[in-house]
């Protein structure tokens, strides 16, 4: 994913894209600020969901700052924000539709040999791990609590 980011700078260079690489250059020094953090701990680089999870974030912040904008009048500050979260929601994995969700509850449900609702943490895990960045955990929760609960 640093490749993937790192490719569309300099692309987004020799094109003269400067919003485009604007974004693209606080996402690597965000996930530089993240690696440093990470060193401290005495961990390597961040991995590609912990790269995922910084993003997500920073669509979140520009959301808010986007509706603050539109709620003040300030517009074109607005758009600039929009404009920034469909660069950044480049990087992520799209989500998957309902369907697909509960295909893959199902299947979570079926490979941890859930019963109950206890196992509850089992399936979201396994979740997780094999979806991330794909699904509304949130929605998913529930989804895996109606299933097991039923």
């Amino acid at each position: 994913m640093r490749d993937r980011i790192e490719d569309s700078l300099r692309q987004a260079l020799r094109s003269r894209d400067k919003l485009r690489a604007g974004t693209l250059r606080l996402i690597l020094a965000a996930v530089k600020d993240r690696d440093i953090d990470a060193r401290g701990q005495g961990r390597d680089q961040i991995s590609d969901a912990d790269i995922m999870a910084l993003l997500q974030k920073m669509i979140r912040q520009r959301e808010e700052s986007a509706k603050i904008y539109l709620e003040a009048g300030r517009r074109e500050l607005a758009e600039t924000e929009q404009a920034e979260i469909a660069i950044i929601d480049e990087f992520l994995p799209q989500p998957m539709d309902e369907e697909a969700v509960l295909a893959a509850i199902r299947e979570a449900i079926e490979e941890t040999g859930a019963g109950s609702l206890r196992d509850m943490g089992k399936v979201v895990a396994v979740l997780k791990a094999k979806y991330p960045g794909q699904i509304d955990f949130g929605k998913a929760s529930r989804m895996v609590k109606e299933m097991l609960g039923a």
